[in-house]
């Protein structure tokens, strides 16, 4: 089958990528390599991908690019691309979040239906990736789908908009299509803006890891491959024609505070690890908890991979970068 990838060059759409070329599928990936980080991670996130024949890289901008004919001529979407972080999302970088998030998630929409009325063939699903920013700080943990989103950040209301794109696009213009709400995902190729990324990376060079808060936050922490699955499970329910499409969380069942992870890092490492606690940053919540036995009854979704494997694993990936470089 032929699969198209947007944001293929990141954490996520690069681990979808990677799984999609390994079982034989072609894939399109599209990415504009924007410098939100640095742009040459994600090109050594691609450096796999990019020695099979069956892979194709475009660089361009969703939000004001078309996508090609032939990028069209697939069988499913995964929709990774945005424009990620709940910190950068206030002030005037909110236009950013709303052309990436929002704009760019309409037009692919958008495209898909007009390459379909064209007469060439049906309107390919997509499996979009959402958030569990858009609970906000959730009344009711573990959280079920049905809870009223109430985002606490922009970059959690672009995500929420984006969804409502997603449903509007099938319910008026029958485009299959699915939201995947991610809880903390974590693993080999994380961003290094992330929390696990800088923790062993400040473990690993011997200095205090920085956390904002006290440390006694908690949140659901997600393996990297246990979202590959839940992403290619419900792509494989749109495409076999078992679903139209749904709204579903993605959790891995690890909720712990930060400063569990702290010890468990310590554990790890073998040495103390310490920690600067700091003040709190708008838009952060204080707990997640994702509830899944929605997307364990239609997709099929159980995470596999436990905490404290999947930290191991990405101590392990972090360590060869520095033993690398």
């Amino acid at each position: 089958m032929r699969f198209l990838v947007t944001g293929a060059a990141g954490f996520i759409g690069s681990s979808i990528t990677d799984s999609l070329l390994a079982d034989g599928h072609q894939v399109v990936g599209v990415d504009c390599f924007t410098d939100y980080y640095d742009p040459a991670i994600k090109r050594r996130n691609l450096a796999g991908a990019r020695e099979h024949d069956a892979f194709e890289l475009l660089e361009l901008d969703l939000a004001g690019a078309d996508l090609p004919d032939s990028a069209l001529e697939v069988d499913g979407v995964f929709h990774q691309a945005a424009q990620a972080g709940v910190r950068a999302s206030w002030g005037s970088e909110f236009a950013t979040y709303t052309q990436c998030n929002v704009l760019a998630t309409q037009r692919v929409l958008e495209q898909l239906v007009r390459h379909a009325e064209r007469g060439r063939g049906r309107v390919a699903p997509v499996v979009y990736a959402s958030s569990s920013s858009v609970y906000g700080n959730a009344e009711q943990r573990p959280t079920l789908e049905t809870a009223l989103p109430a985002p606490i950040s922009p970059y959690g209301v672009t995500k929420l908009a984006a969804e409502h794109l997603v449903d509007t696009y099938r319910h008026e213009f029958g485009v299959p299509g699915t939201s995947l709400r991610y809880f903390t995902v974590y693993g080999p190729r994380q961003r290094p803006d992330m929390a696990f990324n800088k923790f062993i990376r400040a473990a690993l060079a011997g200095t205090p890891i920085g956390v904002f808060g006290d440390g006694h936050q908690s949140r659901d922490f997600t393996f990297i491959s246990d979202i590959v699955a839940g992403n290619r499970a419900a792509m494989d329910a749109l495409v076999g024609g078992a679903s139209t499409g749904g709204t579903y969380n993605l959790g891995g069942g690890s909720t712990v505070t930060v400063r569990e992870i702290v010890d468990m890092l310590s554990e790890i490492l073998g040495r103390e690890v310490a920690a600067d606690f700091g003040d709190t940053q708008k838009g952060d919540v204080r707990h997640t908890s994702a509830d899944t036995s929605a997307a364990h009854a239609a997709i099929g979704f159980d995470p596999q991979v436990d905490l404290r494997t999947g930290l191991a694993r990405e101590v392990e990936w972090m360590q060869s970068l520095v033993d690398a470089s």
